[in-house]
C-alpha cells in the first residue's frame, strides 16, 4: 500500500517578512519528519513536500493558521517511496523566477478558466494560444493552435513578449491572449506581466495542463502528446496515465523511444540531445554511476544516484546545450536528490581556502559530492577540471568549473544565504569584499612569510609578524564593537577570513594567548567552537576514482 502523501502547493500573496518565516517553518517541517522544498520569497510560498499524511497534513495545518495562507490550495499523491533527500526551506527574491521588479501576481493576475471552459476559448481564431513552458517541455506535447516562445528558461519570456509585441508580431496590437502551464504557477505570472505591458483581455487555464488532462475526456481533448513533469513519472498523458518517456541521466532531457534508438544513447551517460557536450572525465565519471546504480539493483539494494532529479530544479547555473532548466512548477515537481545530479567539491581538510568555500556550501544547504584531495597526489580528474589543479574547485553538473573559492562563496549564497552572510548589519557588500581583499593579498603574504621563513630567505619573518599584527588589530578594533566584523552577526567577511586568522594563530599558539587581541581571540575561539565549523571539518579519506560519493554536508 501506498506509504507516502506528496503534496504540491504555491500561493502568490504578500510576505514582507517571509525571512521570518524560514526558521519555523523548517522546524514544524522537521518535527512531522516531512521532506522536500519550500520556497519562500517577498511574493509567495511555492513548493512540494511528502511524508506521513499525518506529517504532511500538519506542516499544511500549520501554514493555514496564518490568515494569509488561508486560501493556500494543494496537490496530493500517493506513493511507495519518498521522493526526496532532506527538508529544505530556501528563501528566494521570487517563487518563479522571471526577473521583472513590481510584479503582484496576486493583484494582478489573468482571469481563469476552467477546464471545461478552455476548449471553446482557444477554438477562438480571434485568441491568442501561448504556452509558457520551455522548449523541451513544449517538445513533446502542447495544445493545438499554441505558440512556442522557445524559451529555455521562464525569465526570457518577457523579451518575447516584447519581441512579440511589436509590429508583425503575434501579440502585436493587443489581442485576447490565452496561456498555459503545467499546474498553474508560471501562468499567474505571465498574465500579470501581460496585464502590466497593457493586455486587457489575458486568460489562463485553471490548474493547468494537468488539471485539464485530468478533467476533459480524451475523445473532447486539444491536447496532442504527453506533458513533461518534474518527477519520476516524467511525463503523462490523458487521465494522467504515465507517458511514453524516459528521462536521460545526464542532462535530464525528456527522451522519447525514437531518441533512446540512437546510436548516441547510452543510459547514464548521453542522448542526442547532450553527445558531445561532456569531457572524458564527465562521461567516465556518469558510466562509474550507472555501474553503481547497476550494481546495487543486482544486490537488491537501493542506490543514492538511482532515482531522478527534476532536470535543473532551483537552479541558477548555466544551462549545457538543450538541458532542461525548468521553473519551480511544483505542482509535479519533486527534489529526489541523487548524488550523480549534485556538484563536485574538490577540497583539502585543512587548506583554508577550501574550508570557506565548505562554509558558505553548509550555510547555504547546497550538497555536493565531496572528493578530499591529497595535495602531494592530485587525481587526474582535478587536474583535468581546473587547469590551476589545486584546491577548491566546484564542478556544478552542467560542466560549469568554479575553481576560486571567494566565486565559490559567492556562488552558493547567491543560491540561499538563510544566515544573511551577503547583508551585513553595518556597512555595504562592497565593504565585506574589500576588508577580504585586504585578508587575501598583503595579510595573506604576510602570514605565509611568517608561516614558512624558510621559503622566503630574503623575508624578515619579525617585519612579517608586525604587518600581520598590524592588520589583525584593525579587525580587532571591529571586534571592540559588535561580536562581528560588520555588526551583530556573521557575514561574507568573517567566513571568508577566519580560517586564515586561525592558520596564523597555529603558528605560535603562546605568542597568540598573549597578544593583544582579546576581542579577536574571543570571536576566533567562538567560530571554532561553532557548530558550522564542526560541521565541515570532518575528515574524510582520500578520494580514488571509483569510490562511492561521500555528501557535503553531512545529512
Amino acid at each position: 500500500m501506498p506509504r507516502y502523501l506528496t503534496a504540491a502547493l504555491y500561493l502568490f500573496v504578500d510576505l514582507p517578512d517571509f525571512a521570518a518565516l524560514q526558521a519555523p517553518l523548517q522546524a514544524v517541517c522537521d518535527a512531522n519528519s516531512v521532506r522536500g522544498m519550500l520556497l519562500l520569497a517577498p511574493e509567495g510560498i511555492n513548493g512540494t513536500i511528502a511524508g506521513t499524511p499525518e506529517g504532511v497534513h500538519a506542516v499544511l495545518a500549520w501554514l493555514r493558521s496564518d490568515e494569509r495562507f488561508a486560501p493556500l490550495k494543494h496537490k496530493e499523491a500517493m506513493g511507495e517511496r519518498m521522493p526526496f533527500y532532506r527538508m529544505r526551506v530556501r528563501l528566494k527574491r521570487e517563487i518563479v523566477s522571471m526577473g521583472v521588479p513590481g510584479l503582484n501576481p496576486a493583484a494582478q493576475a489573468g482571469t481563469y478558466v476552467a477546464p471545461e471552459d478552455w476548449n471553446a476559448l482557444i477554438d477562438d481564431p480571434g485568441v491568442v494560444v501561448i504556452d509558457t513552458r520551455n522548449h523541451y517541455e513544449v517538445g513533446i506535447g502542447s495544445f493545438a493552435r499554441a505558440v512556442d516562445p522557445g524559451t529555455r528558461s521562464f525569465t526570457e519570456f518577457p523579451a518575447w513578449v516584447e519581441q512579440q509585441s511589436a509590429p508583425g508580431g503575434v501579440l502585436a496590437g493587443n489581442p485576447r491572449v490565452a496561456m498555459f502551464c503545467t499546474g498553474g504557477i508560471r501562468c499567474e505570472k505571465s498574465t500579470a506581466f501581460l496585464k502590466s505591458r497593457g493586455f486587457d483581455e489575458v486568460y489562463h487555464l485553471e490548474g493547468g495542463i494537468l488539471k485539464y488532462l485530468e478533467t476533459v475526456p480524451e475523445t473532447d481533448s486539444r491536447w496532442w502528446g504527453d506533458c513533461f513533469v518534474f518527477d519520476e513519472r516524467v511525463s503523462v498523458g490523458h487521465g494522467l496515465a504515465p507517458g511514453h518517456h524516459q528521462l536521460c541521466r545526464s542532462c535530464r532531457m525528456p527522451l522519447s523511444a525514437d531518441d533512446r534508438a540512437s546510436p548516441h544513447y547510452v543510459p547514464g551517460v548521453s542522448c542526442p540531445y547532450c553527445h558531445g557536450t561532456r569531457s572524458e572525465a564527465q562521461l567516465q565519471a556518469l558510466a562509474e554511476r550507472e555501474r553503481q546504480v547497476a550494481l546495487a539493483a543486482m544486490q537488491g539494494r537501493e542506490h543514492i544516484g538511482s532515482q531522478a532529479q527534476p532536470a535543473g530544479a532551483h537552479s541558477d547555473g548555466a544551462a549545457v546545450p538543450g538541458r532542461p532548466q525548468p521553473e519551480a512548477e511544483t505542482e509535479t515537481e519533486t527534489e529526489t536528490e541523487t548524488a550523480g545530479d549534485l556538484p563536485i567539491l574538490y577540497s583539502f581538510r585543512r587548506c583554508p581556502y577550501a574550508m570557506r568555500a565548505r562554509l558558505a556550501l553548509a550555510a547555504s544547504g547546497e550538497r555536493c559530492q565531496l572528493r578530499e584531495v591529497v595535495l602531494r597526489d592530485k587525481p587526474t580528474a582535478l587536474r583535468e577540471a581546473s587547469a590551476k589543479a589545486t584546491v577548491p574547485v566546484l564542478v556544478l553538473p552542467d560542466g560549469q568549473v568554479i575553481d576560486q573559492s571567494l566565486d565559490i562563496m559567492r556562488w552558493a549564497l547567491e543560491r540561499n544565504d538563510p544566515g544573511g552572510w551577503l547583508a551585513p548589519e553595518h556597512g555595504s557588500t562592497d565593504d565585506l569584499w574589500a576588508l577580504i581583499a585586504e585578508c587575501d593579498g598583503p595579510f595573506k603574504q604576510a602570514l605565509d612569510r611568517c608561516k614558512y621563513p624558510s621559503r622566503y630567505p630574503d623575508s624578515d619573518p619579525a617585519v612579517q609578524w608586525s604587518a600581520a599584527q598590524a592588520w589583525l588589530m584593525q579587525l580587532n578594533a571591529r571586534l571592540e564593537a559588535a561580536s562581528h566584523l560588520f555588526g551583530g552577526h556573521a557575514t561574507l567577511a568573517d567566513m571568508a577570513i577566519a580560517p586564515f586568522v586561525r592558520q596564523f594563530a597555529g603558528i605560535d599558539p603562546a605568542r597568540w594567548e598573549a597578544g593583544p587581541w582579546l576581542p579577536l581571540r574571543r570571536w576566533l575561539a567562538d567560530w571554532q567552537a561553532g557548530d558550522l565549523f564542526e560541521g565541515v571539518m570532518g575528515k574524510y579519506e582520500a578520494w580514488k576514482e571509483g569510490d562511492s560519493p561521500t555528501l557535503f554536508p553531512p545529512a
